[in-house]
C-alpha cells in the first residue's frame, strides 16, 4: 500500500470520555483529568473519533465550538445523531428546551417519545438542531460523517427508505452514513442488493460492522463502500452481552479482539481504501481501555503512524495496577 492510500484511512475509537476507559487508568495519563485535556491527549494519540454522547441528547454548537478548539488541524469527528432521528426513543426531558415546548400534552407524559409523537414543527427543529450544532465541525473541515444507527425495528421498506432519503436531504452537505442493526437490510443477497443499490443512488454511505452474528439485531460482516467514503465499526464478539439489557453499555461490548482477529479485516479495509477516498475504522468495544488498545493494533497492522506512545503502553496490560470495574454513566457532552 502506497503512502497516498494510508493516509485516507484514519483509525480511532468510539468514545475519549467513557467511564470505563477513564477508570481503568490504561490509557489518560496522571493528571489529565478534566474534559478538555482528555480531549487533547485523546487527540494526540489518534487522528478521529466518534462522538456518542449525541445520541443521547441534542447536540449544540457549544459543544462543537469546544470540540474544533480543542484538537489539532485536520482531527475528525463522527458524530451519532440524537436517538429520535433513528426510530429510537428518548426521555422527554432530554430534549432541547425548545423542543420540549411544541410536544403536544399526551407526547409530554409518556416515559419515552418517538419521532412519531412530534408534531411537524417540531421535527422541523430537530433536524435544523443538527445542521446548526455541527456546523463549526463543518466549517472547520473536521467533520466526518453524520452518523444514523437504526434499531432491528426499523424495517427495510418504502417508510425506512424515505426516512434516509429525508436525512440526506436534511444534512446536505453533510456526509450521511447508516448503520443497520438487522431490520431485514441485509436479510439475503437480494436484499442486500437493493439496499446498497438504493444507498449508492441517494449518495448515503454505508458502514460495515464486526459484531457477533446469529440474533435478530445482527447484520453481517459485509464490506463495501456506497460512496467514496466509507467505514467499518468493531463492536466485539461477545455473544453472552450482546443482548443485555439493564446494565451499562460498556458491558454488553466487553471484548478485546485478538491480533489474529484485527488481521482478518486487513483485507476488506484495504478494498475499501481502493474504493473509497476516505476510510474510517473506529472501535466500539468500549470496555476499560479495550477499543483504543485495539485501535493502536490495528493502526500498526495498516502501517500508520498513531496510537499510543511507548511510554502508556504498559498501563493497557489487563493485569496492570488501576483496572476497575465499570461504573455506570454516559459519555459526558464536553
Amino acid at each position: 500500500m502506497t503512502q497516498t492510500q494510508t493516509r485516507r484511512i484514519l483509525v480511532g475509537n468510539c468514545s475519549w470520555t467513557d467511564p470505563t476507559l477513564i477508570a481503568s487508568g490504561g490509557f489518560y495519563p496522571a493528571g489529565v483529568t478534566s474534559a478538555a485535556d482528555r480531549l487533547r491527549f485523546y487527540a494526540e494519540q489518534f487522528p478521529i473519533v466518534e462522538v456518542d454522547s449525541t445520541f443521547y441528547a441534542p447536540p449544540n454548537e457549544r459543544n462543537s465550538q469546544l470540540w474544533v478548539e480543542r484538537t489539532p488541524p485536520g482531527f475528525v469527528f463522527d458524530v451519532k445523531v440524537f436517538a429520535l432521528l433513528t426510530g429510537h426513543g428518548a426521555a422527554p426531558e432530554r430534549l432541547t428546551p425548545a423542543l420540549q415546548a411544541l410536544l403536544p400534552p399526551a407526547a409530554a407524559g409518556k416515559r419515552n417519545v418517538y419521532l412519531r409523537d412530534l408534531p411537524a414543527p417540531a421535527e422541523a427543529l430537530l433536524w435544523e438542531t443538527h445542521r446548526r450544532a455541527l456546523a463549526p465541525l463543518q466549517a472547520a473541515g473536521k467533520l466526518g460523517a453524520v452518523l444514523f444507527q437504526f434499531p432491528p425495528w426499523f424495517r427495510a421498506g418504502h417508510e425506512g427508505r424515505e426516512h434516509i432519503r429525508r436525512a440526506a436531504g436534511e444534512l446536505d452537505p453533510m456526509r450521511v452514513a447508516v448503520e443497520f442493526r438487522g431490520g431485514g437490510w441485509l436479510a439475503d443477497e437480494a436484499a442486500t442488493a437493493r439496499t446498497l443499490s438504493f444507498l449508492e443512488t441517494e449518495g448515503v454511505s454505508y458502514v460495515s460492522v464486526d459484531e457477533p452474528q446469529g440474533f435478530a439485531n445482527s447484520t453481517p460482516p459485509v464490506a463495501v463502500a456506497t460512496t467514496d467514503f466509507a467505514a467499518v465499526r468493531f463492536h466485539g464478539r461477545n455473544r453472552d452481552t450482546w443482548q443485555i439489557r439493564g446494565r451499562s453499555a460498556s458491558d454488553r461490548f466487553n471484548y478485546l479482539y485478538s491480533e489474529a482477529e484485527l488481521n482478518e479485516w486487513l483485507p476488506q479495509i484495504r478494498a475499501l481504501s481502493a474504493r473509497a477516498a476516505t476510510v474510517h475504522v473506529l472501535f466500539n468495544n468500549n470496555y476499560r481501555d479495550y477499543g483504543v488498545r485495539n485501535a493502536r493494533q490495528m493502526t500498526g497492522l495498516l502501517g500508520l503512524a498513531g496510537g499510543l506512545p511507548t511510554e502508556h503502553r504498559e498501563r493497557s496490560d489487563p493485569k496492570a495496577p488501576g483496572q476497575h470495574g465499570p461504573p455506570s454513566g454516559q459519555e459526558t457532552l464536553l
